[in-house]
């Protein structure tokens, strides 16, 4: 049967092989059309017509017309219910809802994909539906350029570095500063033998940020350059029982504390695995070499993301495989952290497919699928995976895990500025982490445990914890936490008054770089807010990048406080959109914060 396309990335189109068929009249048509394709969950038919037919005498009717249209166009399809569903069935596929669900698929081509959600066309007449627009162009286009990071890695993995080179170049012209896919572009270069244009390609990216950004090249793509595992000393014989040997040596390294010597013996298990023919062997050692520069070196780039796409291409990942199942939570996890919501979603539904019977693993993910749903606002999503997290974790007797799954349970309480259970989550954690010394996780938890006797108003409490995360973050200097802390500090200072000081903490927190775009996010808030509480011209700025950021990552809440701002700041159709968007997302905290600025 031949596949018939809803396209709706790029001029919107259906097109079908062996024939022309009818195409929806109007842009309205397709608007609607968008809108049910992008929400899964269905949305009802009174919420959908005053989102696009805010001005129309009888906006119910307009949508009846519209979905009369769109069901005449296309056959087969089903449009139905109140709320109002999408379903597709073959032979209908529609390019916007596989990009969405990509990491679920084995062979998704990130090639098909071009073009902006309904583009050429604006609704002007629609503001809140325009802006909405907005968001998802920024969503998607975020999630194509991740999909084509992550298949060009993949392509490197599993030895046909020349597609690498094609794809990764594709995400290059997309966005020529991207440090991870230059640096997957000069791997794969270097994997062909092309070092020439492997230095010519490093060449070209020094000078572009030099020119541009006034910054060095990334150590990133200068070991790119130089891509070489450790030699083996002569005489280590290359077989399971040497390779488990570096990897114990390797973990009771890293646990005393001696980061890089514990790094080096899991980079010299690796390459001796490679000299065997255990490709489970070779996988496990290449997830445990990922998961301690992700968690105990703050690895986020290419590199690592290259070792666990190794990884599953030697673990061939189907079935369960405690293996395949770190090294999809670990993609996961790192999908999260760039703010890529819907690949994160998929790597972490094949995680717990890999886990499934394996309890200590299933925590671990569990907790990473709370971090994605507390990010994008479902926080009730977040509440359910945190808790399960914990009891999976108490149950295997891993109390770390516990610490890190309830004091995440704890940020989500904050957050919808629940404090007494807030209060308890924490102080759990940060009992849990004195008894284990996990001294690395403390500045979060101490910064958020701050941030619950701010909200309480107990400044004073709040100061001394508050500053213990600032100090242990600079020491450790980790730029997630020294931008959770110095958010934290400006936003104690503004509740003393002292405008000056929360502008000298803004300016702080934005010196480094976090990894986790949450972090960024919640500082450019609070940022937004100081600035526009001392009347300066840089809250525009502020706003406008939190804008950005939020809609291409999905943080949903930052959406609508961006929103908030821009109506603050006199944007009459940001005012219309807050209340909208707003009430798609269940915090108490929110709701009273909006009102109060407000009004209603």
């Amino acid at each position: 049967m031949a596949e018939t396309w809803i396209r709706l990335l790029g001029p919107p189109a259906i097109e079908s092989p062996d024939a022309t068929p009818p195409q929806p009249r109007g842009r309205k048509a397709w608007a609607v059309l968008a809108y049910l394709a992008l929400q899964p969950d269905g949305t009802s038919r009174s919420r959908t017509a005053t989102l696009l037919f805010p001005d129309a005498a009888d906006p119910l009717g307009a949508l009846r017309w519209n979905l009369s249209e769109l069901r005449r166009s296309l056959g087969g399809v089903s449009i139905t219910g109140d709320p109002l569903r999408l379903a597709l069935l073959p032979p209908w596929r529609c390019d916007a809802l596989e990009l969405v669900d990509s990491a679920t698929s084995h062979d998704a081509d990130p090639r098909r994909f071009d073009g902006q959600l309904l583009e050429g066309l604006s609704f002007g007449d629609s503001p809140v539906f325009d802006s909405w627009l907005a968001d998802q162009r920024y969503r998607l286009e975020n999630c194509v350029q991740s999909l084509l990071y992550e298949a060009s890695l993949a392509a490197l993995a599993s030895g046909t570095p020349a597609e690498a080179v094609e794809l990764s170049s594709q995400a290059l012209r997309r966005d020529p500063f991207n440090t991870d896919c230059t640096a997957v572009l000069v791997k794969a270069l270097v994997a062909q033998g092309e070092h020439r244009r492997a230095r010519e390609q490093v060449s070209k990216f020094e000078n572009l940020y030099h020119r541009e950004l006034g910054l060095p090249l990334p150590a990133e793509v200068r070991r790119a350059l130089a891509d070489a595992g450790p030699a083996s000393p002569p005489g280590i014989p290359a077989n399971p029982a040497t390779v488990r040997s570096y990897l114990d040596a390797g973990g009771a390294s890293l646990s005393a504390g001696a980061v890089d010597r514990g790094l080096d013996q899991l980079r010299l298990a690796v390459v001796l695995a490679q000299r065997t023919a255990d490709g489970h062997l070779l996988a496990e050692s290449l997830v445990t070499l990922a998961g301690a520069l992700i968690h105990q070196a703050g690895g986020r780039g290419a590199e690592v993301a290259d070792f666990l796409h190794r990884a599953l291409s030697a673990e061939a990942p189907d079935g369960v495989s405690r293996t395949a199942a770190a090294a999809f939570r670990e993609l996961g996890y790192l999908s999260v952290q760039r703010g890529v919501p819907d690949r994160a979603a998929g790597w972490l539904d094949r995680a717990m497919q890999a886990a499934e019977g394996i309890p200590d693993e299933q925590a671990r993910i569990l907790a990473i699928q709370g971090m994605l749903a507390s990010d994008t606002a479902h926080y009730e999503d977040a509440v359910t995976a945190f808790t399960e997290s914990g009891r999976l974790a108490r149950a295997v007797r891993n109390r770390r895990q516990q610490a890190f799954s309830e004091a995440l349970l704890g940020r989500v309480h904050l957050l919808r500025g629940e404090l007494e259970p807030a209060a308890a989550s924490l102080d759990r954690a940060l009992d849990w982490i004195a008894a284990e010394h996990c001294t690395a996780f403390e500045p979060f938890v101490a910064g958020i445990r701050g941030e619950t006797y701010l909200a309480a108003g107990r400044l004073d409490a709040a100061a001394a914890l508050i500053d213990r995360s600032w100090v242990m973050a600079e020491l450790a200097g980790d730029h997630c936490y020294m931008a959770l802390a110095a958010g934290a500090e400006a936003r104690l200072f503004l509740a003393h008054g002292d405008l000056a000081a929360a502008e000298h903490w803004i300016d702080r927190g934005l010196e480094p770089t976090p990894w986790y775009l949450w972090y960024s996010a919640r500082l450019l808030d609070t940022a937004a807010e100081v600035a526009l509480a001392t009347g300066s011209p840089r809250a525009s700025g502020f706003v406008e990048r939190l804008a950005a950021l939020a809609s291409r990552s999905g943080m949903r809440e930052f959406v609508v406080r961006a929103q908030s701002h821009r109506a603050v700041l006199g944007d009459q159709a940001a005012a219309q959109a807050v209340p909208w968007l707003a009430k798609e997302i269940d915090n108490p905290a929110l709701t009273a914060f909006l009102a109060q600025r407000h009004g209603g």
